[in-house]
């Protein structure tokens, strides 16, 4: 926990976008929920009513972090400072981010308007760590706007990403046709903006007609389906485009109901995380009891979490 004056100081240097209080501030939301709460507060955090949040989603291999990279380029060119959370794997052996995502985005770390941090999902649903809404909320009161989330790949679970972005960007490539069927039921339903990427390949057409022919099957408008070459810069600018456009005035209600969304969303998270905190507070060694007896086959999981949810846990 920050002293009242260190905190003050921190969240000073935050507003004034120094980076070395940036990489301090995010490593405390990452690791210290009840610090991190302190630190918004002292930051005067909106909660996401500035900045454009943007999610990057997609299977693994598809070049997400490439394009990433190079929407942040398109972006500085119009003046833009851009906040880049690469949420990477965790480390199964130390708990970390591997890092990958930031070490492809390597040619972007020379700009002080372009910062990156790797957070690692800790095996969080979505491929989203359970700080990544804070560590947004920290870029923008940084002044970062654009802030882009790029996620694990994970496939369908990424459906999270949505709750945590204003525009949900997914990207895929050429030879992901098999999956289609997987993820029309759910990826592709809160994707406002499709990127095929690697479009150069030989049957990036057809790719892009299966997806076409896949929105054809549902009600509702079809979002932009564009094509993009990342590596080489090429339908990048389109995309950017597409994003910015999203914060037009006839596109506001969709935003401004994702915000609210995701405003209660956060709060009921938070409210849940204070009473599980609270609740849990002394009842360790009945719930080692009740373990115990669940893996001696005593009783079930859901027969200890009733006993626990009725008030009627008792040492074993």
């Amino acid at each position: 926990m920050l002293e009242a004056g260190t905190l003050k100081a921190l969240a000073e240097a935050v507003r004034r976008g120094d980076a070395r209080a940036l990489a301090r501030a995010l490593t405390v939301v990452e690791n210290d929920p009840a610090g991190a709460a302190d630190l918004l507060r002292a930051l005067g955090t909106a909660g996401g009513a500035r900045a454009h949040r943007v999610g990057v989603t997609g299977p693994p291999g598809v070049g997400k972090s490439t394009l990433v990279a190079a929407l942040a380029a398109a972006w500085r060119l119009l003046g833009k400072r851009i906040g880049i959370l690469a949420v990477d794997p965790t480390s199964p052996f130390s708990g970390g981010a591997l890092l990958g995502d930031r070490i492809r985005m390597g040619a972007l770390a020379g700009d002080a308007n372009v910062f990156i941090r790797s957070l690692a999902s800790r095996g969080a649903y979505g491929g989203l760590s359970a700080a990544a809404d804070d560590a947004a909320d920290v870029l923008d009161a940084a002044g970062f706007d654009p802030v882009v989330t790029e996620t694990v790949g994970v496939g369908q679970a990424e459906i999270e990403i949505a709750r945590a972005a204003d525009t949900t960007v997914l990207v895929l490539a050429p030879g992901q046709g098999d999956e289609i069927q997987a993820m029309k039921a759910g990826l592709l339903e809160v994707a406002d903006i499709l990127v095929v990427n690697q479009a150069d390949r030989r049957d990036a057409d057809r790719f892009v007609h299966a997806l076409e022919a896949a929105f054809d099957l549902r009600a509702g408008p079809r979002p932009p389906i564009l094509e993009t070459i990342a590596s080489k810069g090429e339908g990048v600018g389109e995309v950017r485009e597409a994003i910015d456009a999203r914060l037009r005035p006839d596109a506001q209600e969709a935003v401004g109901t994702r915000r609210l969304e995701r405003a209660r969303r956060r709060i009921r998270a938070e409210v849940d995380r204070r009473r599980a905190e609270t609740w849990w507070a002394g009842r360790g060694d009945v719930l080692d009891a009740a373990a115990l007896g669940v893996t001696a086959g005593e009783l079930t999981v859901a027969d200890a979490a009733a006993e626990f949810a009725e008030g009627k846990e008792r040492d074993r």
